[in-house]
């Protein structure tokens, strides 16, 4: 099911994917954790603050134009079956819908952190780093 959702550009139920990263963090020795790509909407957002407890200490953001997206999930080379230029087209159509909204909700909170991804690779870690930087030395 989860396969089919990524293929089509859609995105996973709320409650499987919180139980699946709830489960993963509970099984971990960490207590920080980086999680890519989510929540992609408010669902998301809302059921992962329920059900784990968990409010995040900041929200990173890669502002990347559409063009620059699909020239670099195109080149990735992972063999991903949501890696064309169809899904990709519909993944970015769903995000302006559902992920803007996650983003507007950090950002009245503070908590979001925007870097510039259009810029070279190099140069976006350098963006990034005093990020994690500075949250690891608050413990």
């Amino acid at each position: 099911m989860i396969q089919s959702m990524i293929k089509e550009g859609k995105i996973v139920p709320s409650e499987v994917t919180v139980k699946l990263l709830q489960k993963a963090m509970l099984s971990s020795d960490n207590d920080k954790f980086l999680i890519d790509g989510f929540p992609r909407n408010e669902e998301n957002r809302s059921a992962f603050e329920l059900i784990t407890g968990i409010r995040p200490e900041f929200i990173l953001f890669f502002e990347c134009s559409e063009k620059e997206m699909e020239k670099r999930v195109l080149g990735r080379n992972e063999g991903r079956i949501d890696d064309n230029i169809e899904t990709i087209k519909k993944r970015f159509k769903v995000f302006i819908d559902s992920g803007l909204p996650v983003l507007k909700h950090y950002d009245s909170l503070g908590k979001l952190r925007k870097i510039n991804g259009d810029r070279m690779k190099e140069e976006v870690f350098e963006s990034v780093r005093p990020l994690f930087t500075a949250f690891a030395k608050k413990d």
